[in-house]
């Protein structure tokens, strides 16, 4: 014995906690900021290829803004927005408002564009949210197949989404680029051009939030067009908080294009290329997973923490709508399969290890009557041992659980089947006459 905790004890020492099956589950995340970093460590290449996919998806968008900043920068450099040229000889007559102007005619052109080019962008927000969808649920996740499975189940939800959001940002843009135009013009309310510049910015900064609501809850669950909205109206209302926080979050990379010079500017693209889309798109749908448990889930019945192990059931959840029994049909023909079965001895009842201090009797080669009695007494021994046990353990919590809710699956079972037998002995009822 003393021999085996030795090996026991260097066998730790050599091969470290990691063999203990303990060690194994405290690995596992068991909260949704726990699970965050468990993909983004232990699926690092697959969010690289799922962000690949959303990069060619995004092509049209990119190449519009990278379109729309060289014209603007030409623009600025070669426009004819001086009043006067030389020695003051004015070779415009008037350029007051005419950059403005040029402005807003180029806006509305590449925004307009934008739209369209939206709905290309949401083939790749269906498909890319859909497979960190079910990363997050700890899915089996094959990135071709699923992606376009995603396109077919959620592409019309994400495209109302993103045309919410191009549409709402066509006419700010338009708005504050005549807001611009009229106080270049010197108009005499320009204070409340520069009021409706900022309310439109704040209008389509809030529109952001409920097109990434959107997008959630179209992925997760099955909703009309006006549903959809009114659902994601309530979510970015009822958790204003958190999802500012949550979308800075997932949202701040995009700080080193719009703030970040050489260097910053360089690290933003190269994140980008890698992860950038698929880091955003697990931050947003891991936060709004852990919403969804808590104010959408218990109402619809379903279980809530899918894809977190579960520390007292030792298992991971995968999601099973939390149905009572009786609800259920296949639930009562595997309760009645178990009680047909019987209690399993090896669940009901406490039994013994084996790494114990109690030993068998070993018969030599050549044995005599003496021997075969010691192998009689070792062996009495070893089974009062093993009665002693039982009788000491049989009190545990385990055993008494397992007993108790093996005799009430019973009883309900037998209560159930004297139902039925009184439903069907029961006469039918006679109609009232006139």
């Amino acid at each position: 014995m003393a021999d085996r905790e030795h090996k026991g004890l260097v066998a730790r020492w050599l091969e470290g906690k990691e063999r203990s099956e303990d060690y194994a589950r405290s690995t596992l995340p068991t909260n949704r900021f726990s699970l965050f970093w468990d993909i983004l460590k232990g699926r690092f290449g697959r969010l690289m290829l799922v962000n690949l996919l959303m990069i060619v998806s995004f092509l049209p968008v990119i190449a519009i803004f990278l379109w729309r900043f060289l014209a603007i920068n030409t623009d600025f450099m070669i426009g004819p927005y001086d009043s006067s040229f030389l020695f003051s000889y004015p070779s415009v007559p008037d350029a007051t408002g005419l950059m403005e102007w040029t402005r807003l005619n180029q806006d509305l052109f590449f925004f307009g564009i934008l739209i369209p080019a939206s709905a290309i962008a949401a083939l790749g927000l269906s498909g890319g949210m859909y497979i960190i969808r079910n990363l997050i649920w700890t899915e089996g996740v094959f990135v071709a197949n699923d992606f376009v499975r995603g396109i077919k189940r959620n592409y019309w939800n994400v495209l109302e989404a993103v045309l919410v959001l191009t549409v709402l940002l066509f006419l700010a843009q338009t708005s504050s680029n005549l807001a611009d135009f009229q106080t270049a013009l010197g108009s005499p309310y320009s204070g409340w051009l520069i009021a409706s510049k900022v309310v439109g910015y704040v209008f389509v900064a809030f529109a952001v939030l409920v097109c990434l609501w959107m997008i959630s809850l179209g992925i997760n669950y099955k909703q009309g067009v006006f549903a959809l909205l009114r659902n994601a109206l309530v979510m970015t209302v009822g958790t204003f908080p958190q999802t500012v926080f949550f979308a800075v979050v997932a949202l701040f990379p995009l700080l080193f294009f719009f703030f970040g010079l050489g260097f910053l500017a360089a690290i933003g693209i190269v994140f980008y290329l890698l992860i950038g889309f698929s880091y955003f798109m697990l931050v947003w749908m891991d936060y709004s997973q852990w919403a969804f448990d808590r104010f959408v889930n218990p109402n619809l019945g379903v279980s809530t923490g899918r894809g977190l192990y579960n520390k007292s059931t030792g298992t991971v959840n995968r999601g099973q709508q939390d149905k009572p029994a009786e609800d259920s049909a296949a639930v009562r023909e595997y309760r009645r399969m178990i009680v047909a079965q019987g209690k399993s001895r090896l669940v009901s009842r406490p039994i013994k290890p084996i790494d114990d201090d109690v030993e068998m009797y070993q018969l030599p080669d050549s044995f005599s009557r003496e021997d075969l009695q010691k192998l009689r007494s070792s062996r009495e021994a070893m089974e009062e041992d093993v009665k002693k046990y039982e009788e000491e353990h049989k009190d545990d919590e385990q055993y008494v659980e397992y007993n108790r809710q093996f005799e009430e699956r019973e009883r309900a079972l037998r209560e159930e089947d004297e139902k039925k037998k009184k439903k069907r002995k029961r006469p039918p009822k006679m109609l009232n006459k006139r």
